[in-house]
């Protein structure tokens, strides 16, 4: 395990700032090169597909007990009938509302301005950049234009314990996932999505979270994971939770390394609170570990994070 003072020299040893341009707003982006979608292509043999998103549910906007649950669905009647000063057509329609805080419970994308330290953001870009009425000037969403398709590859290291989730608080250590890379017989590589199978919020949605936002504790990855992700240039992390193993083990500063270190110093892309109980049995019964990823962030400028649903193709 590593110190807190290791965890904040990673923000400087870790960095990809300027590695593709003092500009660059794409981070881990750059590692999915074309040759990276076509082999990824490559990957898909039955065509079978899988969502690895919930549903985002104004009834139930807070399942997993993040603390930012906004979800908001208004549905106008007669659209048509409106047009036409209250007309009766043979036909009609609706329009809809929709409001959601992306930062939540649901599967969601954190962009690279989503977290700051020292008042910078990825590549040097500075936290002021982003402010409550023009969002994210500098590192908006909206730069991933061309979307995260590439080969996903699932660690599953709740079948690397042979339970059916790990317990609350469990850190994943880099050791986990290089055992877990044996057992299944893969790697992960440059531009790869890498998603990390640790069934917490299948465990959430059976029993509850055990508190409401950063104080409830969740299994995922430790803070020494990271040079893990450095080495092997893992474009784009999944995790079915917030990445971050809670309690991090370290101080307030570092409530979230992964995130962190992760936005910040390495420019990654994050995937949060993702579905991954079906993928893992499916990875399991076709003893296939990787397949062709895809998920499409909302191209909203000025947006920190975009709801989504990703897929996996087989």
């Amino acid at each position: 395990m590593v110190t807190e003072a290791e965890v904040e020299q990673y923000l400087t040893s870790l960095s990809n700032w300027g590695r593709w341009g003092d500009d660059d707003r794409l981070g881990t982006l750059n590692l999915i090169t074309d040759d990276v979608r076509v082999a990824a292509a490559s990957l898909i043999r039955s065509g079978r597909t899988l969502s690895l998103s919930r549903d985002i549910d104004p009834e139930a906007p807070d399942a997993l007990g993040s603390g930012i649950a906004l979800v908001q669905r208004f549905t106008g009647l007669h659209e048509v009938a409106d047009h036409f000063d209250g007309k009766a057509l043979r036909f009609d329609a609706v329009t809809e509302y929709v409001g959601i805080s992306a930062h939540g419970s649901n599967t969601h994308v954190d962009g690279l301005a989503h977290y700051s330290w020292e008042g910078k953001n990825y590549n040097g870009f500075p936290e002021s950049d982003t402010t409550s009425r023009f969002g994210a000037k500098s590192l908006s969403v909206h730069h991933a234009e061309a979307g995260f398709i590439t080969r996903g590859v699932l660690l599953d290291i709740a079948a690397l314990h042979e339970v059916e989730w790990l317990e609350r608080g469990h850190a994943v250590t880099p050791d986990e996932l290089e055992a877990a890379e044996a057992r299944q017989g893969v790697r992960a590589r440059p531009g790869d999505a890498l998603l990390v199978h640790t069934d917490n919020v299948a465990a959430i949605l059976t029993e509850g979270p055990d508190a409401v936002g950063p104080g409830a504790r969740q299994a995922g990855l430790h803070a020494s994971c990271l040079p893990y992700l450095r080495e092997r240039d893992v474009a784009v992390l999944g995790n079915d939770g917030v990445q971050d193993a809670q309690p991090s083990g370290f101080g307030l500063d570092f409530l979230r390394p992964i995130h962190t270190v992760g936005l910040v110093a390495l420019g990654l892309w994050l995937i949060d609170n993702m579905q991954l109980t079906e993928l893992a049995k499916v990875c399991q019964v076709e003893n296939r570990w990787e397949f062709f990823f895809a998920a499409l962030p909302w191209r909203m400028v000025g947006a920190t994070s975009s709801a989504g649903n990703p897929v996996a193709v087989f």
